[in-house]
């Protein structure tokens, strides 16, 4: 679209802007003498710029006559660029065809850790992950079928951060893109500047994008006038059809549409007006089916989605997941010495065991040996704080590499008070969180690594989660860290563990300390290890105290242990009592019926009760056999199919 020249010997846009100066000197009721004394210009060229036919004024000119009438300075520079801005009078409309455009020019933003083909760097080789259609993309397809039957539209989409609404957006227009529309995203030199110069030029069937649509409508006296200009550019039916799309935050929203206290004034009536009926609300979330579509997208071999999905299957926060995890990968990238180590501390700490919140004083102090000589000599004293403070700065939908968080309370059912030589877990003090895209990259790229000896002091130091402590005196043991391994599990078990006081056990009975073993064995049954009941049992069993072995592997079968349940059986069988080694094989079988040979290579079968293959009441029995010790097995367990023998 090109100007032409009217009757008057002017483009049209030089016309509306000696207009808009003619009625600048109208208001103000002064002559052009006055003008050029207020506005510091000459007389000849205050009268150059009212004079049809003549010069187009400069910038200058046109800046000092706008200040001088108080009009929009940014308005009358557009119009003056217009004409004399290096287009000739002949300046394209803005915007250009839909399909020159690459999604992520238009701040949608880059989804995963590799967002670029490999091999290749240009803008369109930006991989973006299967898009799931919600309720929200049904109501913005109507607004582009109205603005491509000819209605001008306007939707703003309203959500937080990184939700999908720029995305939406972009998925939204690309029916238009086959039916010759233009889009323009006002930016250059500011959004607001680039508006206001641009808007009044607007073709019809062009897409306004206004992505972060504060940056146009938050400032009081542009915002305003932008409001006003899409108004009229909305409502005007010959500059149709158009189709307006934002985007923005909820806060912003909310401020925008307030109504102000009558004693003050109202910064923003237009844009309220512009906004009223124009919003769609993007949930925060995907619901059940939007993870179900997003879940078949990924079997189909979409990596970004399958990814994403391992760690936000459970909130439902895929697109934020998707959104932030390359901005999360390029903090820990790029962060400070210190800030590195504390996250390499806390990444090696959720790899090996310890649970979702960390202590600050153990990251503080774990983090120490992972930082080369020359950065721990250059530590200053608030070294900590300034760590911490760069890791809680939020990326892309809200998350932060590493944030201050508080438990969330456990509501459980009553359960019996703790023995009283377990102290309580001391006050940790702040605890933080490892963003979970960070938690699962350090699980694969530290895998090899082991963490140094201030992560293991730090351990003993400040950790008092007993299945932490195990977790990490196990961790200790596969890397032959074996001294660590012997703390963290004693303290594991002063802690509470059963299963580091059964490993304790079990190391003071290869040492042939039965005395010890049976004291440490016993205390972890008193915390309900049942193998360390079934354990306790065998130490008795093999001292020949029958009576009590059978006891503590009653007490064993009581918490659950098919192995309790097969060596009672056995015993029953060895004193004659077919029926009870029966009914105990019975239950053995009812707990195992997943895998009935294990649960028959606990103890002897009771089939050869019948050698000559009958019940007592003359039913014929089939021997079954063990493939593995070729064992005759009962016939209660021929419904498992012959096929597993």
């Amino acid at each position: 679209m090109q100007y032409e020249r009217n009757g008057n010997g002017d483009n049209p846009a030089l016309a509306q802007l000696r207009g808009k100066l003619s009625d600048g000197l109208a208001r103000n009721r002064i002559n052009k003498t006055e003008l050029a004394r207020r506005s510091g210009l000459g007389r000849t060229t205050v009268s150059e710029a009212f004079q049809v036919g003549g010069p187009v004024p400069s910038a200058h000119t046109v800046e000092a006559l706008a200040r001088a009438f108080k009009l929009p300075v940014g308005e009358l520079l557009a119009l003056q660029r217009d004409v004399d801005g290096g287009w000739g009078g002949k300046r394209p409309v803005p915007g250009r065809p839909i399909g020159l455009w690459e999604p992520h020019a238009l701040e949608v933003h880059p989804a995963g850790p590799n967002s670029i083909v490999p091999g290749r760097d240009a803008p369109g080789a930006r991989v973006l992950p299967g898009y799931v259609e919600r309720g929200h993309d049904l109501l913005l397809a109507e607004a582009v079928r109205d603005a491509a039957a000819g209605r001008s539209r306007m939707v703003v989409l309203v959500s937080g951060s990184s939700t999908g609404k720029t995305r939406a957006c972009w998925e939204a227009v690309q029916p238009l893109a086959d039916m010759g529309w233009r889009l323009w995203h006002p930016f250059d030199p500011t959004r607001a500047e680039a508006a206001l110069d641009d808007l009044h030029r607007v073709a019809p069937k062009t897409v306004v994008w206004l992505n972060e649509a504060q940056h146009y409508l938050g400032d009081r006296e542009a915002g305003e006038r932008i409001a006003a200009v899409l108004h009229g550019l909305l409502t005007t039916p010959e500059r149709g059809p158009v189709l307006v799309l934002g985007t923005l935050w909820p806060e912003y929203a909310a401020r925008y549409a307030a109504m102000p206290s009558p004693e003050r004034k109202d910064p923003h009536s237009r844009v309220r007006e512009l906004l009223s009926g124009r919003t769609l609300t993007v949930p925060e979330a995907f619901d059940a089916q939007a993870l179900a579509t997003a879940a078949a997208l990924a079997r189909e071999g979409d990596r970004l989605l399958a990814d994403a999905l391992t760690r936000a299957d459970a909130d439902g926060r895929v697109t934020q997941d998707l959104a932030g995890a390359p901005e999360l990968l390029n903090r820990y990238e790029r962060a400070t010495p210190a800030a590195r180590a504390v996250l390499e501390a806390a990444m090696d700490a959720r790899r090996l065991g310890v649970g979702l919140y960390l202590p600050q004083a153990f990251l503080i102090d774990a983090a120490a040996d992972y930082l080369t000589e020359t950065d721990y000599d250059q530590l200053t004293e608030d070294w900590a704080e300034q760590a911490f403070a760069e890791l809680a700065e939020l990326v892309h939908g809200k998350q932060a590499p590493l944030r201050n968080t508080t438990p969330r309370p456990r509501r459980r059912p009553p359960m019996p008070s703790p023995p009283a030589d377990i102290p309580p877990p001391a006050t940790a003090g702040p605890m933080f969180r490892l963003a979970d895209y960070l938690e699962q990259h350090g699980r694969t790229a530290r895998r090899p690594l082991c963490p140094p000896a201030s992560f293991w002091h730090a351990a003993l130091t400040h950790l008092t989660h007993p299945d932490a402590l195990n977790n990490l005196a196990q961790a200790a043991q596969a890397r032959h860290r074996l001294q660590w391994a012997h703390h963290l599990r004693h303290r594991a078990a002063d802690h509470g563990s059963g299963d580091a006081l059964f490993r304790l056990a079990l190391l003071r009975e290869e040492a042939g300390d039965r005395e010890g073993a049976e004291h440490l064995a016993r205390r972890a049954a008193d915390h309900g290890d049942s193998d360390a009941l079934d354990r306790l049992a065998l130490m008795r069993e093999r001292a020949g105290d029958w009576e009590g072995a059978e006891h503590l592997y009653r007490q064993a079968a009581d918490h659950g242990s098919t192995n309790a349940l097969s060596c009672l059986a056995t015993m029953r069988e060895e004193a004659g009592d077919w029926e009870g080694a029966e009914h105990l094989y019975r239950q053995a079988a009812d707990l195992r019926t997943d895998d009935p040979l294990e649960t028959f290579n606990f103890g002897r079968t009771f089939a050869t009760r019948w050698p000559d293959g009958l019940d007592p009441d003359g039913t014929p029995t089939r021997p079954w056999q063990c493939s593995t010790c070729h064992s005759p097995l009962d016939r209660y367990l021929a419904p498992h199919g012959e096929d597993v023998w």
